[in-house]
Parts: C-alpha cells; sequence; structure tokens
C-alpha cells in the first residue's frame, strides 16, 4: 500500500512555480527521503501532503485517502518551522501536544516520561523550553511529533541544528519506527543522512522531479569516472594518457579521475607492465556527488 501518493501535482506562487507537475508515492512501512537543494519546493509539497495550503492542480492521497479528520491522528509532522511553546515546562509541552492528539491522561502520564528520557531530556522536564539548547528544542519538537504513536511520520528537516550524538540519537528512532511497522516521509538537503537512512529517494529540483530509485539504483544509473588505486613504482606517466584529467595523492592511494568515454577496464591495461598494481577499484559515487552533478545539469 502507497502511504503517500502525489500525482502531477503543481503550485506556483505570485507567478514562480513552486512545484510543476510532480509525482512519487510512499510505501508503507518504508523510510523515504525527499531531497532537493533549498527552494527546490521540498517544503511546498509537504504542506500540501499536511493540506495546509492546496495544489493548483494534481491529486494526492493519504493513508489510502484524501487528507481528513480521521487520518490527522495517524499522522506525525515536524514542519521546518518548529512550533514550541517557550514559556511552557518540557514535560507540558509533551502533555499538551499529546492531549490535542487524543492521548487520554493515564496514557500520557506514562508516555510523556517515556518519551523524555527517550530523547535524553529527563533532567530537563521542569524547564522552560526557552532555556533549551537548540538541539535539545530540537529533539522535544521530535517527541511532540511521534507521541501518539503516528502510522506515519512526515519530517522537514528534522536534523537541522543537531550535534553528531544527538543526530544518531534520533537516526536510531527512526530506524526503529520502521521495524515498527511505520513509514517515515522526510526531507532533507543533506545527502549523507539520506544515504544512511532511506529505503528509497526522490531528488528534485525546481519543484520538478530529478531522479528517483533506492540507493543503488540512482548509483547505477551515475557511472563513475574516478579510480582509488595503490601503485609501486613511477607513475607521472599517468598524467599524460588521453584518458586520464587528473591525479590526486589520497595518502597512500591514487585518485585518478577519467574522461568519460574512458574504460576503467583499458586504463588498467595501460597500467599493468609499467607499475605494479597493489590495489584498483572503481570508486561508487557518493549521492552527494550525483546530487551535485544532477543539480547543475538541470540549472544549466
Amino acid at each position: 500500500m502507497q502511504a503517500v501518493l502525489v500525482e502531477k501535482v503543481s503550485k506556483s506562487f505570485n507567478g514562480h512555480q513552486a512545484v510543476d507537475s510532480l509525482s512519487f508515492g510512499v510505501a508503507g512501512g518504508s523510510i523515504y527521503g525527499f531531497l532537493g537543494p533549498n527552494g527546490a519546493g521540498k517544503t511546498t509539497t509537504i504542506r500540501m501532503i499536511m493540506n495546509i495550503i492546496r495544489p493548483d492542480g494534481g491529486r494526492i492521497e493519504i493513508l489510502g485517502g484524501v487528507f481528513n479528520s480521521l487520518t490527522t491522528n495517524r499522522i506525525g509532522y515536524m514542519p521546518e518551522e518548529r512550533g514550541l511553546y517557550r514559556k511552557m515546562t518540557t514535560e507540558k509541552v509533551l502533555g499538551y501536544f499529546g492531549a490535542i492528539k487524543g492521548l487520554s491522561s493515564s496514557e500520557l502520564s506514562r508516555r510523556v516520561p517515556e518519551w523524555l528520557e527517550r530523547v535524553e531530556l529527563s533532567e530537563w522536564s521542569k524547564k522552560k523550553v526557552e532555556e533549551l539548547s537548540r538541539g535539545m528544542q530540537q529533539k522535544l519538537q521530535f517527541a511532540a511529533t511521534v507521541i501518539n504513536d503516528p502510522d506515519l511520520l512526515i519530517l522537514d528537516e528534522p536534523f537541522s541544528g543537531l550535534d553528531p550524538v544527538n543526530l544518531d540519537l534520533l537516526k536510531g528512532i527512526i530506524l526503529q519506527k520502521r521495524q515498527e511497522g511505520k513509514t517515515v516521509l522526510f526531507s532533507t538537503h543533506v545527502m549523507h543522512e539520506a544515504e544512511q537512512l532511506c529505503d528509497r529517494i526522490l531528488l528534485i529540483n525546481k519543484g520538478r522531479a530529478v531522479v528517483e530509485g533506492t540507493l543503488d539504483e540512482i548509483r547505477g544509473r551515475w557511472q563513475s569516472h574516478t579510480i582509488s588505486a595503490e601503485l609501486e613504482g613511477e607513475t607521472s606517466f599517468m598524467k599524460a594518457l588521453p584518458m586520464v584529467t587528473q591525479v590526486n595523492t589520497q595518502g597512500k592511494r591514487l585518485e585518478i579521475s577519467l574522461v568519460e568515454e574512458a574504460d576503467p577496464q583499458e586504463f588498467l591495461q595501460e597500467l599493468i607492465g609499467r607499475v605494479g598494481v597493489k590495489a584498483f577499484e572503481i570508486k561508487v559515487p557518493t549521492l552527494h556527488e550525483i546530487f551535485v552533478n544532477l543539480v547543475k545539469k538541470t540549472d544549466a
């Protein structure tokens, strides 16, 4: 089942096309990365999914139907603009958000301390939100998003401003939610976050889909032109080879960039007999590298 279905959705503001005939589906029980540079249309799309703004055209289904009051409490939404009440204490904020999501007093008495402990804020339960650091407020906002155990989490830049320790903490919770059968859709412009978490990825730019698929599928479409090699002997001859564009030293290894039409196996044959080849590896492009190249192409 598709937990989220977006079909040919468009939205413009004052003549600016923020989202342009965008289509994608998020399978239930998966983590789906919604990626793109700042201003690509990610937040606008999420707000349309959440029925905060209406699309100019297209169709959106969420949890098997249109967004309505019955589905609201099955969704946990963490907006890019955080919405915590600064004068309330940490535990009262969690209690408030849990109550408006339909949790009873008995459920709140159990879940509030559980989630404060889970996001490592138990010692701050009596502190006002304004006394918390930015990272603590981020964790509190996340806890408020998931306190009612929603079937679908929609997170807009959930890791912004977190240090590495708290980043790993939230990532661990998100992975556990998938193990519990929950669905997670999250937006980010930081590629390594998506590499570590996502089952499928959609990259958009200027409101349009650029590439979609699993990380392996996307990498498979993007041929690498970089070789990592550990060689013995004089290697200066490589710079004169027509297939080589650049040679960089990376510790004991050389990183060799080839022209696009070059065959790595032909390059290997050029090396054999001239130098000793201790290691030879075609570098798998990172999602960041693919992202940068695809965005450059769509911007051109």
